[in-house]
């Protein structure tokens, strides 16, 4: 093992030692979004509205509400909250899998992954680790999920992968459930999640989606060429295990288009809107979104994310031998999700979705697939430019510093000018990563395509409400996006 690797326990074991610190203070079986008795819901009702689980009302001098009966429509948001998975990290850690699903009491486990990671080192670990468990059963996870009825998910890959295994967990924990019951409205209903969910362990492949610790999960939604999701807190992996060994393996290519996603989940849930700007307030907090807008704590995972990618995404793409830069990437990953995990990312990833669903054509060098792909950091990573020079005005003062840690001397630059200043940051570091486009147009995107782009955003409202300075107003919202989509066309 190289001193490269021995150096990073110490500052991993500060990382998770915060990470522990959040978990203890909202462990996965918090009673104010696990336990439905909690907040007197009623067990037999069966309206598929989300308003079901928003209305309740006063028993006797107990209350269920976490407002007083005002209209909430007015009423910005007062606290915010902090969820995330315990996270494992360290090299290696892979081989105890086996162990923590005994400790559950495990009989039957449902592995979740794909063909190309199925061939790697890190299934095969997997496979020794349950073997070496007595009375653990691996079965393939597919559409079986419901009759077989595992007692835990392990999911082992990237974002996909993981997002996979926790709408299986979700659907089979919910088997009558329609599936655009939970998808984020506008497109669904929205429906939060009031039951207690399996055990569902994540181990990451690749470094980029932080959805090892988070509660959203990702999906296309073919009939509106976009992609879209579903995010509640009782979604999130209950033990998330980051081994760098499991990410050594990435092409390059890979490696920055991942670490792509980590950058701008750190750059939006940094610039988000405070959470204390959000409205409506919920009335429950069940009906607390996980997607809060930007606040204390995940301020800190946020920023620490931004800087780490910055300084070891270019070592981990131009050098496979580099551990230090490819563990640091996998750790601000981890630590990215935290932050836009409860913080929420905005318009980049709006935007992103359309772009991805929308493809003209175009194959990203690097990715051996048989089919057309823009992957996901390429497809957030290349409006980026544009979107935060147009959120600069919000906060001057917060992009000033995401400029900062993209190493420019802000000492001299005027408030006026920080969007422009980081826009210029991002745009240099784009080109100097390699082999990224250069806007839209490279993509295959043209002028004419802007508004079937623009119908492709307005419904990603969970993530559009937490942009700074997007109009509320249709009209005028589609403007302000068609004219970031059209500065995006060419950096």
């Amino acid at each position: 093992m190289s001193g490269a690797i021995r150096a990073l326990p110490n500052r991993a074991a500060k990382a998770t030692s915060l990470l522990r610190t959040i978990q203890y203070t909202h462990p996965p079986n918090c009673p104010c979004h696990s336990n439905p008795g909690h907040h007197h819901h009623t067990q037999h009702q069966q309206r598929s509205q989300v308003t079901r689980f928003a209305d309740r009302v006063q028993n006797g001098s107990k209350r269920g509400y976490a407002t007083p009966s005002q209209d909430p429509s007015r009423l910005k948001e007062y606290a915010f909250e902090m969820a995330a998975s315990s996270i494992r990290f360290g090299p290696g850690v892979t081989k105890e899998v086996g162990m923590d699903l005994g400790n559950m009491g495990v009989k039957k486990v449902a592995v979740v992954t794909d063909k190309t990671v199925d061939k790697l080192q890190a299934m095969k670990i997997v496979r020794e680790a349950l073997d070496a468990q007595p009375g653990i059963d691996i079965k393939d996870a597919i559409a079986w999920t419901i009759p077989y009825n595992p007692d835990a998910f392990l999911a082992v890959g990237g974002g996909s992968v993981i997002d996979t295994a926790k709408l299986m967990n979700l659907y089979s924990c919910y088997p009558d459930a329609d599936f655009m019951d939970f998808v984020n409205a506008p497109l669904g209903l929205g429906r939060p999640i009031d039951r207690k969910l399996k055990p569902l362990i994540a181990i990451p492949t690749t470094a980029g989606t932080g959805s090892e610790t988070t509660g959203t999960a990702i999906f296309d939604l073919a009939s509106r060429r976009a992609k879209t999701g579903i995010a509640h807190r009782n979604l999130k992996p209950t033990l998330g295990i980051c081994d760098p060994l499991n990410t050594a393996t990435m092409p390059s290519a890979v490696k920055a288009a991942s670490g792509l996603d980590v950058l701008c989940h750190s750059l939006e849930s940094w610039t988000a809107i405070p959470y204390y700007e959000r409205t409506p307030r919920p009335t429950n907090p069940i009906l607390r979104p996980a997607y809060q807008g930007s606040n204390p704590i995940s301020d800190i995972f946020s920023l620490s994310a931004l800087r780490s990618t910055v300084k070891y995404l270019p070592r981990a793409v131009k050098d496979p031998e580099d551990m230090e830069a490819q563990s640091e990437m996998l750790l601000a990953a981890t630590l990215a999700g935290v932050g836009f995990g409860n913080a929420g990312v905005h318009l980049c990833h709006g935007m992103s979705y359309p772009i991805s669903g929308q493809n003209p054509g175009y194959q990203h060098a690097g990715y051996e697939v048989n089919d057309p792909i823009i992957p996901h950091g390429v497809s957030v990573a290349v409006t980026a430019p544009a979107v935060f020079k147009f959120t600069a005005a919000s906060n001057p003062d917060r992009h000033l510093a995401a400029a900062e840690a993209f190493g420019v001397d802000v000492s001299q630059v005027k408030r006026e000018s920080a969007g422009e200043v980081l826009s210029e940051a991002i745009k240099k570091f784009l080109e100097e990563l390699g082999d990224q486009p250069k806007g839209l147009g490279e993509l295959g995107f043209k002028r004419g395509d802007i508004e079937q782009l623009v119908d492709g955003t307005i419904p990603q409202a969970r993530v559009l409400v937490l942009a700074p300075g997007l109009a509320t107003e249709l009209e005028r919202e589609r403007e302000q996006l068609g004219r970031l989509f059209e500065e995006s066309l060419e950096h």
